[in-house]
């Protein structure tokens, strides 16, 4: 909310504040209360059935960051348009549709697009149900959809602070960046998502004071001020994997977010992830390199990017069949790790 919104005295056009009476505040508070009631009463609410299974408490899991929160089975999220920011919210209603309250179209559009509400993946469900690896999963999760993230930009960005790190670490730098470049509602704490112009006005040396790598800073500004990364999503799959492949810091697994969360396609998964290096090393019995990963999710096809998220997910619950009398993904791969 504009911070004019939210002053007590009001100035006046000489020196300072201006005494208001008690009864024009109270009358004033009135106008203004009434006047945030009409607005939410002008909220474009709509229900929305997604295409194919969807469940919202399981896509939106760990997806909270400084841009979306999830409480209360409601996903709160700030967006920017035409309009300026605002807050949209979704939640699910009993009989599956996903009800959201939004202030525009523009608004509307880009959480179905976020919540990939219309990417109806029951081909991946059929296709590999009797999957030894992926069928229990797909049972279980079978609603499970990677959420995506509002600009490629904040996709590119996530993707450079994950490399090589915690994951908490990862959203930790994240944030800083986040709150560094974008403008923050006060009335929920949220932040607008990182825009590719605002990424480009830092300089690599104010990015690593944030805590982003030297290589990995200056890989983010050099292609946030040279490539359009929204025109990203007019391009085929093979033409942005061969874009970004030539920065020399941007990994298979980091165009595998990009692709998941940023495009939302689902034909390159995430080769090199570090869990998938442990989950493939306990299925092969021995420790497997980056490379291979890529080799293992290749049987998947145009679907990749899913089965990434699917044997990820699945795997941290014991639900993809370790065989070799091994329950726990991190256990069994620390153990072949000291053997090799």
């Amino acid at each position: 909310m504009p911070s004019s919104m939210s002053c007590k005295r009001v100035p006046t056009a000489n020196s300072g504040f201006a005494y208001t009476p008690r009864g024009v505040r109270k009358a004033h508070a009135t106008v203004i209360g009434e006047a945030e009631e009409l607005q939410r009463e002008a909220a474009l609410v709509a229900d929305v059935s997604p295409s194919g299974p969807y469940s919202l408490t399981l896509s939106v899991r760990g997806a909270g960051d400084a841009c979306r929160r999830f409480r209360g089975g409601v996903l709160s999220a700030l967006i920017e348009g035409e309009g300026g920011t605002e807050i949209v919210r979704a939640r699910q209603k009993p009989d599956g549709t996903i009800a959201l309250r939004v202030d525009s179209e523009q608004g509307l559009e880009r959480i179905r697009f976020e919540l990939a509400l219309d990417d109806d993946h029951s081909a991946f469900l059929q296709r590999f149900r009797d999957d030894p690896l992926l069928g229990p999963s797909l049972r279980t999760l079978r609603g499970l959809r990677p959420i995506r993230l509002a600009t490629v930009a904040h996709a590119l960005l996530r993707a450079l602070c994950g490399q090589l790190i915690t994951a908490r670490e990862a959203r930790s730098i994240e944030a800083r960046v986040i709150r560094r470049v974008s403008p923050c509602d006060t009335a929920s704490g949220l932040y607008a998502p990182p825009t590719q112009e605002r990424l480009a006005a830092l300089s690599p040396a104010e990015l690593c004071r944030l805590g982003l790598a030297p290589k990995r800073a200056a890989t983010l500004v050099r292609l946030c001020r040279t490539l359009d990364l929204e025109r990203l999503r007019e391009l085929p799959s093979d033409s942005v994997v061969a874009r970004l492949a030539r920065e020399r810091t941007v990994g298979p697994w980091s165009v595998g977010v990009v692709f998941l969360e940023g495009l939302g396609r689902y034909d390159h998964g995430l080769v090199a992830d570090l869990w998938l290096v442990k989950l493939c090393s306990v299925l092969a019995g021995r420790w497997v390199s980056e490379a291979e990963t890529g080799e293992f999710l290749a049987r998947y096809g145009e679907w990749q990017g899913l089965a990434s998220l699917y044997l990820l997910r699945g795997s941290s619950q014991g639900l993809v069949p370790l065989g070799r009398g091994s329950v726990d993904v991190g256990t069994s791969a620390r153990a072949i790790r000291l053997r090799g």
